[in-house]
């Protein structure tokens, strides 16, 4: 078995494709699949069902992955503690932010740390809080800005809080309500409404908020980026809710106060055990938290 054998399997079990698993992998598909096959042979179980779609992973391939991806990232980490043992910072930074982040800058943080660190490849990807953290965990990107409503825990990872505001409706400007100086839940209930997929952390800071008020709403949109919302609203479609910081960069609508809106807070996670790119770029944001 070896590191090369372990990053190929890896690669088919993520893309589900042995031909795409090659092309990221930079090798043909028969050498990739030559070298799975002798993995499997060692390993003593099929780690693939392959048919003429798709590929999927066996349940060996269930218990393989967790650990092959561990062993990569850990195999990984030695080159780069090595590295910086001699003062370079080099590897890779896999970044990844929820679509409503407006404080802290994630770009110009990213292009502060590329200016100290030039070896270092940086990823920068956006997505949901839930599936960003179980990223992170994984090893597949190493540092993720999340979201979350005040109670929800945060487990397997460090964390650290960035901010916590208060989510305001968001309305077209041709709205009865656009021109409140202040609204409350009640007066919004009657209302279509846009917002993030059903069980997503973003949409449990407003599913919270509503079960405590007491209050039924009607979700006839449900979207995955603020960009959508945005849009959404200001077509006239549904209303919404974002968070202050991030309302304050959306166009065409309007933004009122709630009174007892929901909140959420910002982390910046990380894995129990970063990559030295990882843990410089986390130094980094948190010296920028305690920059006025």
């Amino acid at each position: 078995m070896n590191l090369r054998q372990i990053e190929y399997a890896v690669a088919v079990a993520e893309t589900e494709h042995f031909t795409r698993a090659a092309e990221a992998c930079h090798t043909v598909q028969s050498a990739l699949s030559h070298q799975i096959a002798r993995l499997e042979d060692e390993l003593g179980a099929p780690l693939f069902e392959r048919t003429s779609r798709r590929v999927r992973l066996t349940p060996a391939g269930r218990a393989f992955l967790p650990a092959a991806r561990q062993l990569l990232h850990d195999a990984q980490r030695v080159r780069d503690e090595v590295a910086a043992a001699t003062g370079q910072i080099r590897g890779s930074l896999s970044v990844s932010v929820i679509s409503a982040l407006n404080r802290p800058d994630a770009v110009a943080l990213l292009a502060q740390f590329h200016r100290r660190h030039p070896q270092v490849e940086i990823k920068l990807n956006s997505g949901m809080s839930e599936a960003m953290m179980v990223e992170v965990r994984e090893h597949r990107v190493d540092v993720a800005f999340v979201g979350l409503w005040p109670g929800e825990a945060i487990t397997g990872l460090n964390a650290m809080l960035l901010c916590d505001e208060a989510l305001v409706a968001i309305l077209p400007p041709a709205h009865p309500l656009a021109g409140a100086s202040e609204l409350g839940l009640a007066m919004l209930a009657a209302e279509r409404w846009v917002d993030y997929r059903s069980g997503s952390a973003a949409r449990r800071q407003t599913d919270e908020a509503f079960i405590r008020a007491g209050i039924e709403r009607r979700i006839s949109f449900e979207i995955d980026h603020i960009g959508l919302l945005e849009r959404i609203v200001r077509q006239g479609l549904a209303v919404g809710m974002a968070p202050l910081g991030s309302a304050s960069a959306l166009t065409g609508v309007s933004a009122v106060p709630v009174c007892d809106a929901p909140s959420r807070r910002v982390y910046c996670v990380w894995a129990q055990q970063p990559t030295p790119a990882a843990q410089a770029f986390v130094e980094l944001v948190e010296r920028s938290t305690r920059e006025p």
